[in-house]
């Protein structure tokens, strides 16, 4: 350990100590919070069905940076380089459309837990655990914008046979991995224009889900989410899976609820929505991301929503009960520079929020102290928790500081420029 480093930290760990904070038990709890690496940040959404498919569905990457990767050993090493920048054990999450084919065409209603063998045999090897999505976008069937809410029931089959399927290889990812799986279902329906009959097109979804949850799944390898957005590219004036409809539905039959934190009204937050769903749901899903005016996608920083996130998830008691995931894609910069800032800026503010002094705080809260309470949350501002993340890297062997944008210029330089 370098010497710098563990002076800095033995002297915050004095400071933590003054207002009631165990830090080395706050660092052993941020230890046990993975984060859910999204692999299409590597690669732009497209996978490798149709590499050069153009995206549908309200999805849409901005920008042309040079060295995205183009095959699956390119983005499985984009996601280990990421990863060695990065303290802890984490997650990767793949989309259905990310499996390895073997340059055959397999439709999406013919997928297999074999065509993602490969990605569970390297995250065995890596020590990586894995989630799923199943892909209802960016195909043939999903140009109109409409795919489990779709006026046509053999189109409407099609993509409950997708779902089920995904379900199946989340399962067998959870399986083989000895850890549960969360599978993410996402859909792009909506319409661009006025729509007349928007009850009719929530109907055909209740019915589709009702159909998908008909096959019974194991918990103890893998859960089910349901994920709303309020728009998509194309789809500004109607989504048929709105935040009020998978609430519902989720609530009504106990299935993981997906908040994410660009899919809401600008103002609108979903730190506050943390407490109210664990009420009622045994655990919740988040994608974390970077909403900037209209657009959802931009990498994660360490601002006070995403604070205030990690913040609701350890003032509730809920480390076990939330798991989180990241869900942007910037193709504007160097994408293994978009995964590094975006993880560490999660795992600073889950640590921010661990070292909170929460006993003190709870106690001003409960005399009715507010003043106390309000001073007491700025100064946790400006404690040295910069100190104990640094030495969190460095108990981990991984780059501290800033210093890791030098390694990802040379990884740039020697690797992905030359694609």
């Amino acid at each position: 350990m370098n010497e710098k480093i563990q002076k800095a930290f033995d002297l915050a760990v004095e400071q933590y100590a003054k207002v009631g904070v165990d830090v080395n038990k706050a660092l052993a709890q941020l230890d046990k919070l993975p984060v859910s690496l999204h692999c299409w940040q590597a690669d732009d959404v497209t996978g490798f069905e149709n590499p050069d498919g153009a995206l549908t569905g309200g999805i849409q990457a901005t920008g042309n940076y040079p060295g995205k990767a183009r095959t699956i050993d390119q983005l499985r090493a984009d996601i280990d380089k990421a990863m060695s920048l990065i303290p802890g054990d984490h997650r990767v999450n793949i989309h259905a459309f990310y499996g390895d084919f073997g340059g055959k065409l397999v439709d999406r209603d013919q997928i297999e837990p074999e065509h993602f063998q490969s990605w569970i045999d390297w995250a065995k090897e890596k020590n990586y655990k894995l989630d799923f999505n199943c892909t209802c976008f960016s195909h043939s069937k999903s140009a109109d914008g409409l795919t489990l809410s779709h006026p046509d029931p053999e189109i409407r089959n099609f993509w409950i046979e997708h779902v089920i399927r995904s379900r199946k290889i989340a399962q067998e990812m959870g399986r083989q991995l000895g850890s549960k799986c969360m599978h993410n279902i996402w859909i792009p329906d909506g319409s661009k224009d006025v729509t007349v009959n928007r009850l009719q097109y929530r109907k055909n979804l209740k019915e589709s889900l009702d159909k998908i949850f008909e096959y019974k799944t194991n918990d103890e390898y893998m859960l089910d989410c349901i994920e709303s957005k309020l728009f998509g590219v194309g789809l500004e004036s109607y989504t048929v899976g709105s935040h009020e409809f998978y609430m519902g539905y989720g609530l009504k039959n106990n299935i993981v609820v997906t908040l994410d934190s660009g899919h809401f009204h600008p103002t609108e937050i979903i730190s506050d929505k943390i407490s109210s769903l664990l009420l009622f749901l045994p655990e919740i899903m988040l994608h974390v991301t970077r909403g900037v005016r209209w657009d959802s996608d931009h990498v994660v920083v360490l601002n006070e929503e995403l604070l205030a996130i990690a913040q609701e998830i350890v003032r509730a008691d809920a480390i076990d009960r939330v798991h989180v995931g990241l869900d942007y894609f910037d193709a504007s910069i160097n994408r293994i520079g978009a995964y590094v800032v975006g993880v560490r800026a999660t795992q600073k503010a889950l640590l921010q929020a661990l070292l909170e002094p929460l006993a003190k705080l709870r106690e001003y809260e409960a005399k009715g102290q507010f003043f106390e309470r309000l001073a007491l949350l700025e100064e946790a501002k400006s404690m040295p928790w910069g100190a104990i993340f640094d030495y969190y890297c460095a108990s981990k062997g991984v780059i501290v500081g800033e210093s890791y944008i030098g390694e990802i210029q040379k990884y740039e330089q020697e690797v992905t420029l030359k694609r």
